[in-house]
Formats: structure tokens, C-alpha cells, sequence
């Protein structure tokens, strides 16, 4: 009688023993499986925030400079240090740099397609992070853009950091002094320094270029961009160099910088970055990967 009342005993001892486990290696699947999601969203957040819109894919160059820089260095004359008298362009397109400036640094973004597609144009610009940038021009513009209510289009904004606004009480939205400002951030780089010039009548603050070496790279990159690592897709571009070109076009600079080519090569070059401006925004925006702010600033030069 006792034999099988030890069987029985090690026969129940192991029935739990077996739950025991099955229970282990349950709670094991799901804390694997917890942590599995855990890593799968983790990796979707990352994905996120390396989006086109909020990426910083600015040149990895010992000296960095914004759009803005970029621009008014290329329109500058390297010895008289200021830009042409006869360009009324370059203000609209410093302040156009801005806007894109701070839409690749992740700061602001156009709202989202909505079942009734608006055009670019139409669309708002919107906050995404307020957090300082470290330059005081598009800090300023980021404290402007955060306390207007309602929102605006990119074309008002263009036209309000200008000053080109017929609404007295939107005047102090225009920011000042910007290329003087932005010069003295390139001096402050090595690349300009300050004299002063006699012009006839008044005395006038110039920038000559010292360190040319830092143009030549920006031409250079430039011109190869549609000569030698022309793609002929938009879309295929460094962001930042489509950008630039974009508003090189729209400030009237883009002659600038080509004139150091041949007649041959000059005339190639021109024609693709003509070919390039006159794509339409509209449907190169909704591209993807695409940078709508590039081609909603673009659609709002070439409205105006």
C-alpha cells in the first residue's frame, strides 16, 4: 500500500514541477515580447526624428555657415565688400533663407495635407519646437512665428520679416539690419572683415572677403551641383544645396556663381538651374522625402 501512495506523491510533486516551468517560460515570452515591442517602437521614434523636415543635414565643413550666410556671402563683391546697388532681391531672399533654415533644423514645418489639399501657398506655418537655435536672426524670427496668432502662410511671412506689409500693426514682425548682422556673423567667422568706405556724400560700413578660400568651396560646390554631380532629380539632391540654389535664384545671385566658368560650361549651368526653378512647387513638394518648405518658399518668389 505504501509504494503506490509514493508514486502518487512524486507523481504530483511533478505535475507542478511541469506548471512551474510552463509558467516560467510563459512569463519569459512575455517579457521577451515587451521588450521586443519596447525596441520596435523605439526604433519608429528614431525614424521620426530623422525625418527630412526636422533633420539638421547642414555641410560637416570646419567653418558652418546658415543659408543666410551662404547667400549674402555670395552676393557680396569680395574687394568693395558690399552687394550690387541694383539688387532689390536679396532682402526677400535672406528672409526666405530663414524660413528654411529653421524648417531643416526641426523649429517649424508647414501644416499637414488635409483631405481638401491645400496649395503650398496656402498653407500655414506652424511651430514645432521653440527650443534656441544659437543664431539671434532666427531665434528672433522663432519668437515672432510662436506669438502670431493666427497663423500665416510662408508668402506673409516673407513679406512681414521684410517689412513689405500694408498692416501698421504687423510692422514690428520686420526684422532689421539683417545683412549688416548677418556680415558681422561672418566676420565673427574669419571670413569677412569691417572697413569703412567715403561715398561722396556718407561714409558706408563694408565687408570685404578674407578668407576666399571659404567662397571658392561654396562656388565650387555649387557649380558641380549641375556640371560634374548633376542628377537631373531634384529629389536626389543634398537638400542644403537645392536650397541654396533655390535662393541664389531668388536673390538674384546666381549669375554670381557661375561667372568664374567657361562660356560653354556657363551656359550648361545656367540652363539646368533655369530648368530647376521653373519645376513646379506644387508637385514637387508632395515628392517624397521632399522638403516642402524649400519649394513653398520658391512658389511664393514666383508668385511675387
Amino acid at each position: 500500500m505504501m509504494l503506490p501512495f509514493v508514486h502518487m506523491v512524486k507523481y504530483v510533486l511533478y505535475q507542478k514541477q511541469v506548471r512551474m516551468t510552463t509558467l516560467t517560460h510563459r512569463a519569459r515570452r512575455t517579457e521577451i515580447g515587451k521588450n521586443t515591442e519596447k525596441k520596435v517602437e523605439s526604433e519608429e521614434d528614431t525614424s521620426q526624428d530623422k525625418s527630412p523636415e526636422t533633420e539638421d543635414t547642414g555641410d560637416s565643413k570646419d567653418i558652418r555657415l546658415t543659408l543666410m550666410e551662404e547667400v549674402l556671402l555670395l552676393g557680396l563683391k569680395d574687394k568693395e565688400g558690399y552687394t550690387s546697388f541694383w539688387n532689390d532681391c536679396i532682402s526677400s531672399g535672406l528672409r526666405g533663407g530663414i524660413l528654411i533654415e529653421l524648417a531643416m533644423r526641426g523649429r517649424i514645418y508647414l501644416e499637414p495635407l488635409t483631405m481638401r489639399k491645400k496649395r503650398l501657398l496656402d498653407r500655414k506655418v506652424l511651430l514645432r519646437s521653440d527650443s534656441p537655435t544659437g543664431d539671434v536672426l532666427l531665434d528672433e524670427t522663432l519668437k515672432h512665428i510662436k506669438a502670431t496668432e493666427p497663423t500665416e502662410t510662408v508668402q506673409t511671412w516673407i513679406e512681414l520679416l521684410t517689412g513689405e506689409t500694408w498692416n501698421p500693426f504687423k510692422l514690428q514682425y520686420q526684422l532689421r539690419n539683417v545683412r549688416e548682422r548677418i556680415a558681422k556673423n561672418l566676420v565673427e567667422k574669419g571670413i569677412l572683415t569691417t572697413e569703412k568706405q567715403n561715398f561722396l556724400l556718407f561714409d558706408m560700413t563694408t565687408h570685404p572677403v578674407t578668407n576666399t578660400t571659404e567662397k571658392q568651396r561654396l562656388l565650387k560646390k555649387l557649380q558641380d551641383s549641375v556640371l560634374e554631380r548633376w542628377v537631373n532629380d531634384p529629389q536626389r539632391m543634398d537638400k542644403r544645396t537645392l536650397a541654396l540654389l533655390v535662393l541664389a535664384h531668388s536673390s538674384d545671385v546666381l549669375e554670381n556663381v557661375f561667372s568664374s566658368l567657361t562660356d560653354d560650361k556657363y551656359d550648361m549651368a545656367m540652363n539646368r538651374a533655369k530648368d530647376l526653378v521653373e519645376l513646379d512647387p506644387e508637385v514637387e513638394g508632395t515628392k517624397h522625402s521632399a522638403t516642402e518648405m524649400i519649394w513653398a518658399v520658391l512658389a511664393a518668389f514666383n508668385k511675387s
